[in-house]
């Protein structure tokens, strides 16, 4: 299922958003542009209370999806960037002094958890063993999550969700996410969207004229067609939106197009003038 995103907010709000116990009003949504089921099917995992994968490519929306997701429900949204260094107390929490004393900090899983809302770890392979180790109660019929260092083992409530991403086209032998972890979650596979729908996302976000947006779109095109080859990952919407900023604030197209879609996708010169030589291709 493609599913390509917006980033543009919007004041509409479908049905089941929050209102804002303040002053009443629905708060901003994230807008995002549906391709597939992908909305319905977040609503129906969050409803059964299922955990949910989503894979994609850098910058294709599985962020913005989330949050998304999460304004239309009401939900709060604890996000975390995954890295190597990151360890299951990274998550659940630790031990800390405070004015002389010892005293126990929740991590930003654990605050889900015990509050509600939805825990989302971005680029879940990037983390050690004993991490997974960790989530793997929460994504059965338990839906708890033992904290051995305070002794307790708090269950889920109804409106607690658990999310994960990554980027399939990242993994390898040493960082890939084992079977019974993947069978633990349902599953979104999310891409870049079709020119035509890509070209209205950059237009509405960045505020440049679609018919510039679509010659940036088709060279984004031709960049992903050398994933593999001269690239190892294609350009992204989200620097295509960059590259569009740029282009609407006054930057040259070529200036533009150098520092958001050719510097951030090599180091190699001789790839980045390969790069310079589609550009003229494209443009002229």
């Amino acid at each position: 299922m493609n599913a390509p995103l917006l980033f543009q907010n919007a004041k509409a709000a479908p049905a089941g958003a929050a209102t804002d116990p303040a002053g009443g009003e629905t708060p901003t949504i994230p807008y995002y542009r549906p391709i597939g089921s992908e909305c319905a099917l977040f609503e129906r995992a969050f409803r059964l209370r299922l955990p949910l994968l989503l894979k994609g490519p850098t910058g294709c929306g599985k962020t913005r999806f989330v949050a998304h997701m999460a304004a239309r429900l009401g939900l709060p949204l604890d996000t975390v960037a995954c890295h190597d260094d990151l360890s299951a107390a990274d998550l659940t929490g630790r031990f800390l002094l405070k004015g002389g004393e010892t005293v126990w900090t929740d991590g930003p899983l654990t605050r889900a958890v015990r509050r509600g809302g939805i825990a989302y770890l971005d680029e879940i392979v990037e983390v050690r063993k004993d991490v997974t180790v960790v989530l793997h109660p929460l994504t059965d019929d338990r839906r708890l999550l033992p904290l051995e260092r305070t002794g307790e083992t708090l269950a889920a409530p109804d409106d607690f969700m658990l999310v994960v991403s990554y980027n399939p086209g990242y993994q390898n032998l040493l960082k890939s996410l084992k079977p019974s972890t993947r069978q633990r979650f349902l599953s979104i596979a999310f891409d870049y969207p079709p020119p035509t729908a890509e070209a209205e996302i950059v237009a509405a976000e960045a505020g440049l004229d679609l018919d510039r947006c679509r010659r940036l779109v088709a060279l984004g095109g031709r960049l992903r067609a050398l994933k593999g080859q001269d690239l190892e990952e294609g350009c992204s919407t989200r620097l295509l939106v960059y590259c569009a900023m740029l282009v609407r604030d006054g930057a040259r197209l070529e200036d533009a197009i150098e520092a958001a879609l050719i510097e951030p996708l090599s180091d190699d010169e001789d790839v980045k003038q390969g790069l310079r030589d589609l550009v003229v291709a494209v443009f002229g």
